[in-house]
């Protein structure tokens, strides 16, 4: 079984490392953020591009409903520029969305786009956006990327107004640990702007284009790392004060004046948080300029996630609630009793005479007392059934196997059996193969919010893990031993089946075999809710989440389609030792 791995790809605009002029070329617009990527530039001094004047191959000739490798069905052209054109497709066998990318083979680009593509499909980072496919068939070449139609690009959430403070931290830690750990693995995106960046419904940041669209655009530097810190700073100082950190204008963001040189965003606009202001300036003047400022310049993406983990934690802003209609005193009047009194006179209602009930006749009488007769018979016969029940119940209550004795000779009540819900105290991730699943989303399954969820990775086979893997899954503490009945298990996915094993662990350390663990409960659940229950009650303190299947699951803004699952909330059912 192969793990899907996740990347980047997709075009983008100015490469934010310079003031670049921007050109039309060929694009037609469907309001993607696809289609923004025709806005693109020329050669310009000291940003790697190739001479804007080179003669590149005829874009390939194709028209919607094209099919490539018999799957890919192109629907829209979003860019035609340099030789090269990007679609809107649906992968006929997987029924989805797909973004394909397509040049000529003998496009001197060529080699480069596709060995970027490869590259980044084996990062396998859900943070960026997934290459699905890169292949080079009939002189053309093509690369498959993931398409994120409910995802919001950055470029429009800027176009809305700047960001608060809480938003702008999150997409600056979000995209500098993401870049980090690409430069780790020697991939670099060297285009890194706003239509670049996409943000999901649940406030989570997706990179595209990591290393394709540079290598699309001909572009490269000498310091991969410096050029993308400068990136993120710039996206940083958008995000605080609505304006683009050079003087040319750029994606729908106003410049900075002319002749005034890089201002810090708290001087450009009143209310900026200082410490992002100051993490803005030493992203983007990485050259030592910063020095004023008693500051060190940040030159790689990794230190300047190093840089935002060490502020003070920014909360969220306050929820603004809308005050309550002011109350409306009431008038208790005949006919308007528990509501508002009409405006103006009142109207008086006619009265309107009741004619006296007809005089009942003897059949009438006899039947009248016929019904009495037996509605008093009921009601005897109900009241005689329910004493009867309470005397057995008594009787029950007073056999000696359902009582309990304390060591001093008295006797109590029946024991109390009804499960309750066992509080978690803490919680880890368990990988006995030493490759975890989401380690930092482990709080997430027992924090009260059925919105945050752990994860799995995704897989391409399934729904059974193994042999790939043997399972996932998590350990809780409950804090003191508890006798654990069963679990109820939200979980995001349904369809196939996702099976789940609870176990009693004796500590939170791993653990080398499952087979020698006591089994709690069970459950084989096609629905987005697992209810194992055990027989009996198994005391333990410790209590080993484990899944072995996932349901196949279509693409979202984390992973691309395949087999996985999300635990959103976990509670565990039991009754404290007598």
């Amino acid at each position: 079984m192969a793990e899907r791995s996740t990347a980047a790809v997709d075009v983008a605009d100015n490469s934010g490392n310079e003031p670049l002029a921007a050109k039309a070329d060929e694009a037609t617009t469907d309001g993607t953020a696809e289609a923004q990527d025709a806005a693109d530039t020329g050669s310009e001094e000291g940003n790697g591009e190739e001479a804007a004047s080179k003669t590149f191959p005829a874009t390939p000739d194709l028209h919607s409903g094209h099919k490539l490798a018999g799957r890919y069905r192109l629907e829209e052209c979003v860019t035609r520029l340099d030789g090269f054109s990007s679609w809107r497709a649906v992968d006929e066998k997987l029924r989805r969305a797909v973004g394909v990318h397509l040049l000529p083979a003998d496009h001197p680009r060529a080699r480069s786009v596709l060995a970027a593509a490869r590259s980044s499909a084996l990062l396998g980072d859900p943070r960026f956006v997934q290459v699905l496919d890169a292949v080079e068939e009939d002189e053309l070449v093509y690369v498959v990327h993931e398409w994120l139609p409910d995802a919001t690009e950055l470029t429009a959430v800027l176009s809305a107004g700047p960001m608060d403070a809480h938003d702008a931290y999150q997409l600056v830690s979000q995209i500098s640990q993401a870049m980090a750990a690409a430069h780790r693995e020697g991939l670099a995106h060297l285009r890194l702007t706003p239509g670049a960046v996409l943000r999901s419904s649940s406030g989570q940041y997706r990179i595209r284009g990591l290393a394709v669209n540079a290598a699309l655009r001909g572009i490269a530097s000498d310091s991969p790392q410096r050029a993308d810190t400068e990136a993120i700073g710039a996206l940083l100082y958008a995000a605080l004060t609505q304006r683009w950190p050079y003087e040319s204008d750029a994606y729908g963001l106003t410049g900075l004046p002319k002749g005034m040189g890089l201002l810090p965003p708290d001087q450009v606009r009143a209310g900026v948080h200082r410490g992002l202001s100051e993490i803005a300036m030493r992203a983007l003047a990485n050259d030592g300029a910063t020095a004023s400022r008693q500051e060190q310049p940040c030159t790689t993406p990794d230190e300047l996630a190093k840089a935002v983990a060490a502020m003070p934690r920014i909360p969220p802003p306050e929820p603004v609630f809308t005050a309550p209609p002011e109350y409306q005193r009431t008038t208790y009047q005949q006919g308007t009793y528990g509501r508002p009194a009409a405006a103006g006179p009142a109207v008086t209602q006619p009265v309107v005479p009741v004619p006296p009930a007809p005089l009942q006749s003897r059949t009438g009488k006899a039947l009248k007392w016929a019904v009495s007769a037996l509605l008093i018979a009921a009601l005897g016969l109900g009241s005689w059934q329910l004493a009867e029940t309470l005397l057995d119940r008594d009787n029950k209550s007073s056999d000696p196997g359902t009582t309990r004795t304390s060591p001093d000779g008295e006797k109590r009540g029946p024991k109390q059996t009804t499960p309750r819900v066992l509080p978690v105290h803490t919680a880890s991730e368990f990988y006995p193969d030493g490759s975890p699943q989401d380690t930092d989303g482990v709080e997430s399954t027992y924090d009260k919010d059925r919105t945050s969820f752990w994860r799995t990775k995704t897989y391409l086979d399934g729904p059974v893990l193994a042999p790939f893997k043997k399972g996932v899954g998590i350990i809780y503490d409950l804090g003191s031993p508890q006798n654990v009945s069963g679990a109820s298990i939200a979980l995001r996915y349904g369809g196939d089946h996702t099976a789940i094993s609870l176990y009693a662990v004796d500590s939170m350390a791993p653990v080398e075999s499952i087979s020698s663990l006591k089994k709690i409960a069970t459950s084989e659940t096609s629905s987005t809710l697992a209810k194992p229950r055990a027989e009996s009650p198994v005391k333990s303190r410790y209590v080993l989440l484990w899944l072995t299947a996932v349901p196949h699951a279509d693409g979202d803004q984390y992973s691309g389609a395949g087999y996985k699952q999300k635990i959103t909330d976990v509670s565990f059912l039991g009754t404290s030792p007598q």
